[in-house]
C-alpha cells in the first residue's frame, strides 16, 4: 500500500501571521476585512474533488468568530485540531498562559464539532528548545499527536537536532506523538520543503522531486498551506519589514496549482491516516524517545 502523507491546514486571516504583530494588535483585528472564510470553502471543495480528508489546525479566535465554518470543516469528515487561541508564540509566552490558551482554543473546538480535540500545531512551529516544556502541557491536556517542531535552521523557529521523521515522546503525563515538519538532510544542511513559502518558493517540478527523495527514506511527508495563501488578492499591509514581506507575498498565485498538482501526484489523508499509514509500514511501537534527549536528534 502506498504510504499515506499529512495534508495540514492552518485556518487563521491573512493578517493574524506572526510576523505582522507589531503592526497589527490583536485589539484591532476586528478591523480588518475577513477573507478566511471563502478560501476554507475553497480548499473544501478542493479535497472533495480529490476525495481527501486532512487536518485543520484552527485558531480559536476563528472558531469564536465563525462557528458555522468549523462546523462545516467537521461536517466534511475532516480531522479538527487546535493553532491555539490567539496565534501567540509559545516561546513567548509562560507555562501558565499557554495552558489556559490551549484550553480555551481546545473547549471552542469542541463545543463546535461535539468531539475530543487531540492534535495541536503552535503558530509558527514556536515549540523550539526553550520551550520545550509545552510538550508536557500538551500530554496532560489530553493531545495525543503534536505538530509543533521544525527539524530545521531558522530565524524564527527550528530545532536543528530533532528528529526528522514522526516519533513518540515519553513524558511525565504519557506518550506523544510528534510529526515534525518536513526537512530532508542535503550537503550537512537540512533542507524545509512542504508547505507555507516553501510551498510557494520552490518550483513544482522540485518539491515533487524533493518529495520523492523523503519517501525513499521511508518518510511521511507533511504539507502544509494556510488559507490566506490562496488569496493573491489579499490586502498588502505596510510596516513590515522587506524579510517578511518576501515570505508573506512570493508567488501566491501559484499555490492552488501546486496544491491541486501535488494531490494527484501522491496519497495524502489526515494526521491521523498518516500515521497509522506509516505504521503500518513496520515502526517500531517500542521507538520511545525521552524528553530528555528530545533535541539530539
Amino acid at each position: 500500500m502506498p504510504l499515506v502523507h499529512a495534508l495540514t491546514f492552518d485556518v487563521e486571516e491573512y493578517f493574524q501571521v506572526s510576523a505582522f504583530e507589531r503592526v497589527v494588535s490583536r485589539l484591532r483585528w476586528d478591523e480588518y476585512p475577513s477573507r478566511v472564510g471563502p478560501f476554507v470553502e475553497k480548499i473544501l471543495d478542493i479535497l472533495a474533488e480529490h476525495g481527501v480528508s486532512a487536518t485543520f489546525f484552527v485558531l480559536g479566535w476563528i472558531a469564536k468568530k465563525y462557528p458555522k465554518l468549523i462546523r462545516l470543516i467537521h461536517s466534511m469528515g475532516h480531522e479538527i485540531g487546535s493553532h491555539s487561541m490567539e496565534h501567540r508564540l509559545v516561546y513567548d509566552l509562560s507555562p501558565g498562559e499557554f495552558r489556559e490558551d490551549l484550553r480555551q482554543s481546545l473547549k471552542l473546538l469542541e463545543d463546535h464539532t461535539g468531539e475530543r480535540v487531540t492534535v495541536f500545531r503552535a503558530p509558527s512551529f514556536s515549540i523550539t528548545s526553550r520551550s520545550l516544556w509545552a510538550i508536557e502541557i500538551l500530554a496532560e491536556e489530553g493531545i495525543t499527536c503534536d505538530a509543533s517542531i521544525y527539524p530545521i535552521v531558522h530565524d524564527r523557529y527550528g530545532i536543528p537536532d530533532a528528529r526528522l521523521e514522526p516519533h513518540r515522546i515519553r513524558t511525565d503525563s504519557g506518550i506523544i506523538w510528534e510529526f515534525p515538519g518536513t526537512a530532508l538532510s542535503w550537503m550537512g544542511l537540512r533542507l524545509p520543503l512542504g508547505g507555507g513559502g516553501y510551498l510557494r518558493l520552490y518550483p513544482l517540478w522540485l518539491t515533487r522531486r524533493l518529495f520523492q527523495r523523503v519517501i525513499r527514506q521511508q518518510r511521511p511527508i507533511m504539507m502544509y498551506v494556510h488559507p490566506w495563501e490562496l488569496d493573491p488578492d489579499q490586502p498588502r499591509i505596510g510596516g513590515i519589514s522587506p524579510v517578511s514581506r518576501f515570505r508573506h507575498y512570493v508567488n501566491l498565485a501559484t499555490t492552488e496549482k501546486k496544491l491541486r498538482a501535488l494531490l494527484r501526484a501522491f496519497s495524502w489523508g489526515s494526521l491521523r491516516e498518516s500515521l497509522a499509514s506509516w505504521q503500518s509500514q513496520g515502526v517500531d511501537p517500542d521507538d520511545v524517545v525521552p524528553m530528555s534527549t528530545l533535541a539530539r536528534g
